[in-house]
């Protein structure tokens, strides 16, 4: 999502960080190219209107025409209109969960917005992330087994459905979960209500009286991020009927242009609190205004690359790599273990559309320039290795590259780029090992920024480079043969490439 939005603003505003003094003029032409963006990406029309209006009151300002880096202000401008569209600087907000237990969560939303899985997802997260007692109730007695879905989420997740009685009403079985919550001692209650498939009023007047009879603590508002301009109808009809307190967007890693989740907050009034990012049942993130306006104007999304990698962190893996650097060793195995973590946090694409100054890159693999299996194949050479080559590389001779080459379906080209990226990363290892270890390398990351300052300059550190103190990302850049995005071992460039 965004993809399209963030290469047109992107052209825009690099357009302006190029020129040394911009004019009201400039301002007020690069505004109206942003509207046309914004509409393009399907943002309800009033949201546009105002958000233009107040980031070009802000941009023709003295702080703009006096700032010494004007392009990159007006970046910044534009970036903090975002954030506040989309839900301000404020924390990620949570549930509010009823001191008196059980809190009732109810989920409302059109039929096929992926409520039922936005339920389960929640479910989940509650039980993992803020260690609650949960128990699903599905209200939905129209959809042909809509309440078994249910109950086989709730299997699978090992989290309690409410047992189903035929012939209740919703209201009937609202009440029955909330009594029955009660006396089992669960902390949240889930009421998973019936879709439906347009604004029909029976099924308004049935949502209505639910909310009435159970007083929610939470009515989250789940909309499917690819109805686009559609959305914000469905959002404001549904916000006349019962007090939303939240909005859940799903599918927020397909390829809708974005205009539902840069209109919700505006139309709703009530904040985006979770976005559905895969179709697994542990893809449900907080939404956090200031990381997503930072993807879409291409500075990347540190944080959430921290957040990636803290939960595909392996402790016990992590204390025998430690072991082996303070050695100063890191042989073909390590590399390997290495290519399966940037696996897990989404590959290089993945890990590309998280990084400032990355749009490019993530261009160029999205394009076909870079082959997206690239991990796979390195990890298959490593695999044609013997235990004896991957432990002392330096042993791997012509004939053997040949072998391993065939082995894993690929070049002797590629086998040496792969054994010259190891013998790089383990030079890097040592020179690791010299700085301090990890706490040294810790120390010299500390001053990297990857946003604005506040007077549009570089945050950070002063060498860190790129626009707007996107951090130096020299091993990636060289990986594409692109000037301009840094460096990774020579020869990544072309390797994988179709």
């Amino acid at each position: 999502m965004f993809d399209s939005l963030s290469e047109r603003l992107g052209g825009i505003f690099e357009r302006l960080r190029g020129r040394g003094a911009l004019t009201e003029i400039d301002v007020r032409a690069a505004m109206r190219e942003v509207r046309v963006a914004l509409l393009e990406a399907d943002v309800a029309l009033p949201v546009v209107k105002d958000f233009i209006e107040n980031a070009t009151q802000r941009a023709i300002g003295a702080e703009v025409i006096k700032s010494v880096t004007p392009g990159q202000q007006v970046v910044k401008i534009v970036n903090d209109c975002l954030v506040e569209l989309l839900g301000g600087e404020d924390e990620p907000a949570p549930l509010k969960i009823a001191v008196t237990p059980p809190a009732v969560v109810m989920m409302v939303g059109l039929q096929g917005s992926g409520k039922t899985t936005s339920s389960a997802k929640l479910a989940s997260w509650l039980a993992t992330r803020e260690r609650k007692k949960v128990m699903m109730a599905s209200l939905d007695v129209a959809r042909p087994a809509a309440q078994e879905q249910l109950r086989v989420l709730g299997e699978q997740l090992e989290i309690a459905t409410l047992p189903i009685i035929a012939g209740q009403t919703p209201v009937q079985i609202a009440e029955r979960a909330r009594q029955s919550a009660r006396l089992q001692g669960f902390d949240v209650i889930i009421l998973d209500t019936a879709g439906r498939l347009g604004v029909d009023e029976a099924l308004m007047t049935e949502m209505a009286a639910i909310a009435t009879a159970t007083t929610p603590d939470e009515i989250l508002l789940v909309v499917d991020s690819l109805t686009g301009q559609d959305a914000v109808n469905v959002a404001s009809a549904f916000k006349e009927r019962v007090a939303l307190t939240g909005v859940i967007l799903t599918r927020m890693d397909g390829d809708a242009r974005g205009g539902a989740a840069l209109s919700m907050r505006s139309v709703t009034g009530a904040p985006i609190r979770f976005a559905g990012v895969g179709e697994k049942l542990d893809a449900l993130e907080l939404f956090d205004a200031r990381r997503v306006a930072g993807r879409i104007l291409g500075m990347g999304d540190i944080v959430g690359l921290v957040e990636k990698a803290a939960a595909n962190f392996e402790a016990e893996q992590a204390e025998k790599m430690a072991e082996k650097l303070a050695k100063g060793q890191f042989d073909m195995d390590d590399l390997r273990q290495q290519l399966g973590q940037m696996k897990k946090m989404g590959g290089l694409s993945g890990l590309a559309a998280m990084m400032p100054g990355m749009g490019a890159a993530k261009k160029a693999m999205d394009s076909g320039a870079i082959n997206p299996k690239l991990l796979d194949r390195m990890e298959a050479i490593i695999l044609s290795m013997t235990p004896k080559e991957r432990a002392k590389p330096e042993i791997i001779t012509a004939k053997r590259k040949i072998r391993i080459a065939n082995g894993s379906g690929t070049t002797v080209q590629d086998v040496n780029k792969v054994l010259k990226m190891h013998q790089e990363m383990a030079n890097a290892m040592k020179r690791l090992k010299k700085m301090g270890g990890m706490k040294g390398m810790m120390k010299m990351l500390a001053g990297m920024g990857g946003m604005p300052g506040p007077d549009g300059g570089a945050g950070g550190a002063k060498d860190t480079g790129g626009p707007g103190g996107a951090i130096d990302l020299g091993a990636v850049g060289r990986m594409f043969g692109r000037p301009g995005l840094g460096s990774l071992p020579p020869g990544f460039n072309k390797f994988g490439r179709k």
